[in-house]
C-alpha cells in the first residue's frame, strides 16, 4: 500500500507549532533572569561603595567569653513598647523610652505604660538635663527637648550650615552642655544599612549649647556615628563609629583638649549606645556579634552595589544576640552580660544603670530588660 502525503493547500501559510507549557515556563524563566542581570548590572544604585577592609574579628575569650548571664535579666513592659531604643531611669524608678510610633513613654515599677509626648518622628537618644527636662535624638526631627508636662521643643535641626541628618543618642554634662551624635548626613533611620554597605563618613559628633542655643561640630566624617557618653569627671567624651567596630575619645580638657583618639578598636560587634554608670565604667551595648559574611562584603564595592539594589529581606541577616560590655576609663573590657540565642533578649542598642540594675533596650524588640548587678 503506497504511503500517502498530505500537503497544504497552494498558496496557504505554514502551520505556527505553538510551543508546550514546559517550554513556555522555560522561556520565561530565561527572560526572567535576564531582566534580573540586567537590572542589577545597569540599574543605578542607591550607593556609591568604597572598599573597607576590617580587621578580623577578635574572638570571643576573657572577659568577652559567651555566657548566658542576660537570660536571668527580668523583663517589662512585654508588648507594650515598640523599639525602646535608649532608655533613662529616674529616681523613682521609672524608665523613659522613645518608640518606633514616635512616642516617648514612661513605664511605672508597676508596669503601667503612658505616653509622656509624642514627637513626630522617631526618638531614639535620650537623656536627662540638670533642669529635669527630658533631651531626646530624634532621627526625624534633630534635637528636641521635652519639659514634664509634655511639650516638645525643637533646639536643633541643623549643625556646621547643614542639616541633621540622622539625631541618634545625647548625653548631657553638669552644666547643661549637650553632646549628641548626627549618625549619617545621608541616610535616615530606615536606611542605616545602606550607610553600612557604602562605607563612606556620613556621621559626626556635634555639640549644642543651651545658654547660646548654637550647634558646634566637635567630629566630622565617622562612619555612623553612634553612642555617647562622658567621662565621669567630665573630661572627655566617647563616640562610637558602629561600621568601624571601634569607640572614639574626644578630649574636652587639659592639654588634648579638642584632638580625639581611638579608646577601644576591632570590637567583636557593632557598638551602639554607651553610658557611664557612675563608677568610673561605661556599659557598652553591641546591637550584633560580627559575622563572616558582613565582613567578607566589605572590601567589595562592586558587589555590595548590587546588593543595595535588592529587596532588605535577601540581605545576610544580623544574629539575633544580646551583648553588652563593661569598659573601664583607661579603655580596657572589663566584663560582659550575654544572651547567645537571642531569645530573651536580642538587638540590645542601650545599657544604663542605677541602683544595683542594669536597664536594657533594642531598636527591634518589644520589651525592656531589667538585669540585676552583682
Amino acid at each position: 500500500m503506497s504511503e500517502i502525503k498530505t500537503e497544504p493547500p497552494a498558496g496557504s501559510a505554514p502551520q505556527e507549532v505553538k510551543p508546550g507549557p514546559a517550554r513556555r515556563v522555560l522561556r520565561g524563566i530565561v527572560i526572567g533572569l535576564g531582566l534580573i542581570v540586567a537590572y542589577l548590572l545597569f540599574w543605578p544604585s542607591p550607593i556609591d561603595p568604597v572598599a573597607f577592609a576590617p580587621p578580623p574579628i577578635p574572638p570571643l575569650t576573657g572577659p568577652l567569653a559567651p555566657n548566658d548571664r542576660l537570660q536571668d535579666a527580668e523583663l517589662l513592659a512585654v508588648g507594650k513598647v515598640d523599639g525602646p531604643e535608649d532608655v533613662e531611669v529616674d529616681a523613682q524608678g521609672r524608665i523613659f523610652t522613645g518608640t518606633a510610633d514616635g512616642r516617648l513613654v514612661r513605664v511605672d515599677p508597676d508596669g503601667t505604660v503612658s505616653t509622656l509626648a509624642t514627637t513626630g518622628g522617631r526618638p531614639v537618644g535620650i537623656a536627662f538635663a540638670p533642669d529635669g527636662k527630658l533631651i531626646v535624638a530624634d532621627a526625624m526631627k534633630g534635637l528636641l527637648s521635652v519639659d514634664p508636662a509634655g511639650e516638645v521643643a525643637l533646639l536643633a535641626d541643623g549643625a556646621g550650615n547643614e542639616p541633621l541628618g540622622f539625631a541618634d543618642d545625647v548625653t548631657v554634662a553638669r552644666d547643661g552642655t549637650i553632646y549628641f551624635s548626627d549618625a549619617s548626613m545621608k541616610f535616615g533611620p530606615q536606611e542605616y544599612l545602606l550607610d553600612m554597605l557604602e562605607a563612606r563618613p556620613h556621621g559626626r559628633l556635634v555639640r549644642y549649647d543651651p545658654a547660646t542655643h548654637k550647634t558646634e561640630v566637635l567630629l566630622p566624617d565617622m562612619c555612623f556615628a553612634n553612642g555617647v557618653a562622658l567621662s565621669q569627671n567630665e573630661d572627655f567624651l566617647l563616640v562610637n563609629e558602629t561600621y568601624r567596630f571601634r569607640i572614639l575619645r574626644y578630649w574636652l580638657t587639659g592639654k588634648r583638649a579638642g584632638e580625639w583618639d581611638v579608646f577601644v578598636d576591632n570590637l567583636p560587634g557593632y557598638p551602639d549606645n554607651i553610658t557611664q554608670s557612675g563608677r568610673g565604667t561605661f556599659w557598652l551595648a553591641l546591637f550584633t556579634i560580627r559575622n563572616e559574611q558582613a565582613d567578607w562584603l566589605s572590601p567589595r564595592p562592586f558587589i555590595k552595589g548590587m546588593m543595595a539594589k535588592l529587596p532588605a529581606f535577601l540581605w545576610p541577616k544580623p544574629q539575633p544576640y544580646a551583648f553588652v560590655v563593661q569598659i573601664d576609663e583607661e579603655g580596657k573590657i572589663l566584663n560582659s552580660l550575654q544572651d547567645p540565642t537571642g531569645r530573651h533578649l536580642r538587638e540590645v542598642t542601650s545599657a544604663f544603670e542605677r541602683d544595683g540594675y542594669l536597664y536594657l533596650g533594642s531598636l527591634h524588640n518589644d520589651r525592656i530588660g531589667k538585669h540585676k548587678l552583682p
